[in-house]
């Protein structure tokens, strides 16, 4: 028997056997949670400059380039 075929049936006995739903949902993983509730997915449009700029600066900083852009839109946001 081949080693896909012993994992394939390992998987399959696994699943006939049942799943304990409450176990899932506890290990379930991701991301943490970044405010009052789920956070959103923004798609923003950045000429190659802008871009270049943000990734030196959060390099230099040591952050994200995601942790950039948030820092940046919180400061404009709280300037208003």
């Amino acid at each position: 028997m081949t080693k896909r075929k012993r994992h394939i049936d390992d998987m399959v006995d696994k699943a006939e056997s049942g799943y304990d739903v409450e176990e899932i949902l506890r290990r379930r993983g991701g991301r943490p949670s970044m405010g009052s509730g789920p956070s959103s997915v923004e798609s923003v449009r950045l000429s190659p400059e802008l871009k270049r700029d943000l990734l030196l600066r959060a390099a230099q900083d040591g952050i994200s380039l995601s942790q950039a852009i948030r820092t940046a839109l919180q400061q404009y946001v709280d300037a208003s």
